[in-house]
C-alpha cells in the first residue's frame, strides 16, 4: 500500500462497507516504519488498515471519513505533533480508541501521552506481538500500557509549565514573532514577553531559542 493518504474508494472502501476486521488507522511520519507496520497489520487475519498517514492536518478529516476502530499514532519526537492531534480526534470520533507509540525518553512526552485520551501506550522497541495485543485490547476497550513507559512518566515529575506558557512557546517555536503571538492569542505584547521570560527563567535559558530546545528535549513541547 503506498504511503500517505490515498483517497480512492479502493483504498478506503465505500460508505457502509462491512469491515473485514479491526479497522486500523496508522499515523507515523517515518516512511520506512509506516510501510513496515502496514505490511505487518495487513497480514493479520483480524485487522484491516483503512489508511496510513503522516502526522499532518489531513489526519483528523480522513479519520472522520474512514472511521477506524483503533488509531495507532506515533507520538515520539520529532513526530510529537501526533500527540497534539489526539484530543481533536477523540472529540470528533469518541468511538475510535488510540494506541500511542513512544520511546521512554523524553519522559515528559511520555507523561503527556499518558494524560491524553489513549487506551494503549506501547514502547516502540517492543515486539510486534505486543503491538498486536495492544491493538486488539484497545478494540475491546482494554487499556494496555508498557511498564517501562509508565515508570518513565513517573520519573518526569510534574509539568513545570502552564498551558498558556506552552501555547506561547509553541507558536514561538513555529516561527511566530512576539506581535504575531499576541495577535493570535488576543494578548498584549507585554504579556507575551512575560510568558516567554517565565519560560526562560524556568529553564535557565539565555535565549528564546535555548528555551525552546530545552523544553522540547524534556518532552513538554
Amino acid at each position: 500500500m503506498p504511503a500517505g493518504p490515498q483517497l480512492s474508494p479502493e483504498t478506503y472502501g465505500p460508505p457502509g462497507k462491512e469491515p473485514t476486521g479491526i479497522r486500523v488507522l496508522l499515523v507515523v511520519d517515518m516512511d520506512l516504519l509506516r510501510d513496515a507496520l502496514v505490511t505487518l497489520l495487513s497480514d493479520q487475519h483480524d485487522m484491516e488498515v483503512v489508511a496510513d498517514l503522516k502526522c499532518d492536518d489531513n489526519v483528523v478529516p480522513i479519520a472522520c471519513r474512514v472511521r477506524p476502530d483503533v488509531a495507532v499514532i506515533d507520538v515520539d519526537q520529532p513526530c510529537a505533533r501526533g500527540l497534539t492531534m489526539i484530543p481533536e480526534l477523540r472529540a470528533r470520533l469518541p468511538e475510535t480508541q488510540v494506541v500511542a507509540l513512544a520511546n521512554a525518553k523524553p519522559p515528559g512526552l511520555v507523561q503527556r501521552a499518558l494524560t491524553a485520551e489513549v487506551l494503549g501506550l506501547v514502547d516502540k522497541n517492543t515486539s510486534a506481538e505486543r503491538l498486536m495485543s495492544a491493538i486488539r485490547g484497545a478494540a475491546r476497550g482494554s487499556q494496555v500500557v508498557d511498564v517501562n513507559l509508565a515508570v518513565a512518566a513517573l520519573s518526569a515529575g510534574p509539568n513545570p509549565f502552564t498551558p498558556r506558557e506552552l501555547q506561547v512557546l509553541r507558536l514561538a517555536a513555529d516561527g511566530a514573532s512576539g506581535p504575531e503571538i499576541a495577535s493570535r492569542l488576543s494578548l498584549s505584547k507585554g504579556t507575551v514577553r512575560n510568558y516567554l521570560s517565565k519560560v526562560m527563567n524556568k529553564t535557565c535559558a539565555r535565549t528564546r531559542i535555548d528555551a525552546i530546545r530545552i523544553v522540547r528535549e524534556a518532552g513538554w513541547l
